[in-house]
């Protein structure tokens, strides 16, 4: 857990909230009808719901009303039913489909089928060879397809995974303003191929119009989509193909849905012609225990402050409030994912000789310590913050948190929500340039002043 770093700059940035009495003990939910509409399903697996589950029972799901968990494992973990989403699956593709080797073995042979010599992990950013990600792709449909069959009366269907953090209040607020008589399909953008699809970590919802819709055609076409889901390697592709073929096309939710963490954010970035800063977070991916925990009791402090759940919490409030509180000026044994400019022997390298004349001197003694990578930084007014690790200086004009690490990120994917290619050092040492944020807090501020710029994406 991160130590607060209180300095009168970074109180500043706190909102004037009442403080919250010591009676409060929470949990501190929204009152809105919507919420016993809503069926908040997750996907999970055997190879992963005992690590990431158990820490959603005492935090994020207790102003759930209602949520089902569906895995390739039936089970109960810390008192709550785990139900197989394949157990309807056509016995013959089970039999002949090489994903399904971890299923039939897990039937068999229960937990003590799992092979402990297998990295678990889920995704690109996880481990790509977990066989319990392989087989993921097959859960989409028969997933829906249940979760219907539980509650056919639900007029929103909302799916995550284990380690997706949903903002509840800000989830009920936004899916208000649709309409679930009509058809449909929320979340953040992504592409394979020709295919739009919502991504499943990041999460999505259906109305239950679309569910029906959906669910009605595929099982049509049950042969159909099996043999489209065994040529592809995400479901969650599967299940968009599925919705564009009945016409249900999805709507972009970005910035609402995130396939970063809390911690990892760029929230300054710009897709879909939109940054993070002006609107409301409803979804993180990739997150943590100490992340979800943390993130869970600055909510709830925050609406108890407040005075009414009603209140939107936005992407700017979480970090004014929550990432800025948390950072030093330094930090040692902690990447803070300065995916910027890199300063390193390896760099200069691949630089001309016009090029390397065309360094400042601080720029080429960069690499040096982590005093010389700091005194680039303070060159460049854009510069924010800093890592360095074994003569390798990285700059950023992003301010990200970052984690505990023994590895220097060397390139970070916002799509893949994780460090694809790192560098194993003795110590990453970070820093920020603490005296630089609350000008960099106000321009980002007087964005949210344009006409488009404080609302939610409808």
């Amino acid at each position: 857990m991160v130590k607060s770093f209180s300095s009168p700059l970074v109180k500043s940035f706190s909102s004037p909230l009442v403080k919250p009495s010591e009676q409060d003990t929470g949990p501190h939910c929204p009152g809105f009808p919507l919420s016993k509409d809503i069926l908040l399903v997750f996907r999970t697996g055997a190879t992963e719901v005992l690590e990431k589950f158990p820490v959603h029972f005492d935090t994020t799901l207790r102003c759930v009303h209602n949520h089902i968990i569906y895995s390739d494992f039936e089970e109960d973990v810390h008192g709550r039913h785990i139900y197989d989403v394949l157990d309807e699956v056509d016995d013959t593709l089970k039999n002949t489909v090489p994903e399904f080797e971890l299923y039939n073995r897990l039937r068999l042979h229960g937990r003590e089928g799992l092979n402990s010599t297998i990295k678990f992990g889920s995704g690109p950013a996880g481990a790509i060879q977990n066989p319990g990600w392989k087989l993921d792709k097959w859960k989409f449909l028969p997933m829906v397809n249940k979760a219907l069959r539980y509650q056919p009366d639900a007029k929103w269907f909302v799916f995550i995974e284990p380690d997706t953090y949903i903002i509840w209040p800000n989830l009920l607020q936004y899916l208000a303003k649709f309409d679930p008589s009509e058809p449909h399909y929320i979340g953040k953008h992504m592409y394979i191929g020709d295919v739009l699809f919502a991504h499943g970590g990041s999460g999505f919802a259906l109305s239950n119009t679309a569910v029906r819709r959906v669910t009605e055609h595929w099982r049509a076409h049950v042969d159909e989509y099996a043999q489209y889901t065994n040529k592809e390697w995400a479901g969650d592709v599967v299940l968009g193909k599925a919705l564009n073929d009945v016409n249900i096309h999805l709507f972009w939710a970005f910035p609402h849905f995130q396939g970063d963490t809390v911690s990892a954010l760029d929230y300054n970035i710009t897709k879909a012609d939109k940054k993070p800063w002006c609107f409301a977070p409803v979804t993180y991916h990739h997150m943590r225990h100490d992340e979800v925990r943390m993130l869970w009791k600055f909510e709830q402090d925050w609406h108890l402050r407040a005075g009414n759940s009603a209140t939107t919490m936005r992407h700017r409030d979480v970090f004014k409030d929550f990432i800025l509180s948390q950072l030093p000026a330094e930090r040692s044994d902690w990447d803070n994912l300065s995916i910027g400019t890199e300063y390193s022997g390896d760099a200069f390298l691949k630089l001309s000789d016009e090029q390397m004349r065309g360094l400042s001197q601080a720029e080429k003694e960069g690499p040096k310590s982590f005093q010389n990578c700091k005194a680039i930084c303070e060159t460049k007014p854009s510069c924010l913050q800093f890592s360095y690790a074994a003569g390798r200086c990285s700059i950023s004009n992003e301010v990200k948190q970052g984690y505990k690490a023994t590895s220097q990120c060397l390139e970070y994917s916002n799509a893949a929500g994780g460090c694809l290619r790192s560098k194993m050092v003795a110590s990453v040492r970070s820093g920020w340039m603490i005296e630089r944020f609350s000008d960099y807090v106000k321009e980002m501020d007087i964005s949210c002043d344009a006409e488009d710029g404080n609302d939610w994406v409808t």
